[in-house]
């Protein structure tokens, strides 16, 4: 009786610990062997994200995955991938399939942990680590709620240079967000030529207003911690601009 009393804790335990494995070594690290060279201008480059959403009591923890750097995401990988298999194999609440998007700034400098995280390989589709959020269960998924703020954890430069357009929301209070990419997630048929007439799609909350309009000089926007970034109807994400 020992014995068997000694297997089934044994077992016990190991299940726990199983089930204990941190968030950050649920995925494992691939080697690289993916490589693209990036272009000088960034602008309508295409991407995709993945997102994998943990649990943690009342707590959510999403890591974000992209392709920077390794592709520039195959439609064929992308349509296969299953995203119930991939939260079972590992452990998360959901799989967040982001994409495809297309940056609309010129150019990014990124530091610390964006830009030397972890390499993953989600079918055939090498990702690299660029961010985490936290957020309340409470409030949802990622994107669930349109035109209110996400916290992302990053250190990233964004560039936008001279002479190109930029499109931007306004809130009802005067803070001022701008378009970092566009997605063809619910209208695959959207291209950049588009944003400049989005206003005439959207749907925002009463008191926010979207414009675009050509930049006079360089400008570039800097996260050292917290980026604050909202998603309108369509999926497009905006950067909140703090002076």
């Amino acid at each position: 009786m020992k014995k068997i009393a000694g297997i089934l804790l044994m077992v016990s335990i190991i299940g726990c610990t199983g089930s204990k494995i941190p968030f950050s070594e649920r995925i494992p690290v691939a080697e690289k062997s993916q490589f693209i060279q990036l272009p000088k201008d960034w602008r309508n480059l295409r991407y995709g994200e993945i997102i994998p959403v943990f649990k943690d009591g009342p707590r959510l923890y999403l890591e974000v995955y992209n392709t920077m750097g390794s592709n520039e995401l195959p439609q064929e990988l992308w349509e296969k991938l299953n995203t119930e298999q991939m939260a079972k194999e590992y452990r998360a609440k959901k799989v967040i399939l982001n994409g495809p998007r297309y940056w609309v700034v010129n150019q990014i400098e990124a530091r610390g942990k964006s830009s030397d995280g972890k390499v993953v390989n989600f079918g055939g589709i090498e990702m690299t680590l660029r961010a985490t959020i936290e957020k309340d269960i409470f409030d949802g998924d990622l994107g669930s709620k349109l035109y209110e703020e996400n916290q992302v954890k990053r250190e990233t430069t964004y560039h936008f240079l001279k002479d190109n357009m930029v499109y931007e929301l306004t809130s009802p209070t005067g803070d001022v967000y701008r378009m970092q990419s566009y997605a063809q997630i619910v209208d695959p048929d959207l291209t950049i030529e588009q944003l400049e007439t989005l206003d005439e799609r959207l749907s925002p909350p009463e008191g926010w207003s979207y414009q675009a309009r050509r930049l006079a000089e360089d400008e570039t926007l800097t996260v050292n911690g917290i980026a604050y970034v909202i998603s309108d109807d369509l999926g497009n994400s905006y950067q909140k601009i703090i002076q």
